[in-house]
């Protein structure tokens, strides 16, 4: 009996309308049902995941067809995250691996961080100190130790999981002596120190987009996204605390998605300064050290 699929592109194919016709959302690290297929596919096959052209016409044992079709359905029936199946998630062309411990990273703070977070950090090779709060993969704490390259990092998460799999992380990248990780409650776990940086991704998502997640978001920690009503349930006691750890000059970073109004009702008295992102100029905040609250 013949194959129903000979090549890399006849797969392709197929994953692609499969995926369509699954209703399957994105977001987890491609936008769209082409390029997650293609992800899958040449992650399944063991080919280089920016190389699809010069084996689109390949032609595969029926092993390696197997094996892409179980990946394809698997993602289109039980609408995992990719990042859960291949067990690896990529930010600014560097691999962190991932499990269901932890959410897919994603953030936007890596892309600042490309540059420092200069003008806001006049000379990052003067930063000694870091700190990043609800760290879950690790992958921003790991970041963070890049481009700040003579500063020590702490990173706290309360999930003794999320830590296991951010130690994996900082293993892998050998940042043991620089990435220091602590298991608890924000700032709880630290011993006394000033940052000059503190950086944060935490959960923000409220209470009623919660309930209209796609399927996929519902794979991930729900402790790690859930913020409560308004989503700042976390935010404001990372805001109400920050003052107390950054140095006279430093600043806190906040991630919060789609939540810019619910932050500027939370914070409104504050001087916010809204950072540009690739995806615009209302997904991070940052807040120097001499605006925050001098009593909270």
């Amino acid at each position: 009996m013949a194959l129903p699929f000979l090549t890399v592109r006849d797969l392709l194919r197929f994953g692609v309308s499969r995926f369509t016709e699954a209703g399957l959302s994105f977001g987890h690290g491609s936008t769209n049902a082409y390029d997650e297929a293609a992800y899958l596919i040449l992650h399944t096959l063991h080919l280089p995941l920016d190389t699809l052209d010069p084996f689109l016409d390949a032609r595969l044992l029926e092993s390696e067809i197997d094996a892409v079709m179980q990946v394809i359905e698997r993602r289109a029936k039980e609408r995992v995250p990719a990042a859960y199946i291949t067990h690896e998630a990529w930010m600014h062309g560097q691999r962190f691996y991932v499990d269901e411990r932890v959410i897919v990273p994603r953030s936007f703070i890596g892309e600042l961080l490309q540059d420092g977070l200069q003008p806001y950090v006049a000379d990052p090779d003067h930063v000694t100190r870091v700190l990043e709060l609800c760290t879950g993969s690790g992958c921003l704490a790991i970041l963070a130790a890049q481009a700040f390259e003579n500063a020590d990092v702490d990173a706290v998460d309360i999930s003794a999981d999320a830590l296991a799999v951010a130690r994996r992380n900082v293993d892998d990248y050998g940042l043991q002596d620089r990435v220091t990780l602590y298991q608890g409650d924000l700032y709880a776990p630290l011993p006394e120190a000033r940052y000059e940086v503190i950086i944060t991704n935490p959960p923000y998502v409220n209470a009623t987009a919660m309930q209209s997640l796609p399927a996929e978001y519902r794979h991930e920690p729900e402790l790690a996204l859930a913020g409560g009503d308004d989503g700042m349930d976390i935010v404001r006691r990372i805001v109400r605390d920050a003052g107390k750890w950054l140095t006279e000059d430093g600043v806190l970073v906040v991630e919060i998605g789609n939540e810019r109004a619910n932050v500027e009702a939370a914070f409104g008295g504050l001087d916010l300064v809204w950072l540009s992102t690739s995806a615009g100029d209302d997904n991070v905040f940052l807040i120097q050290a001499a605006d925050l609250p001098a009593q909270v």
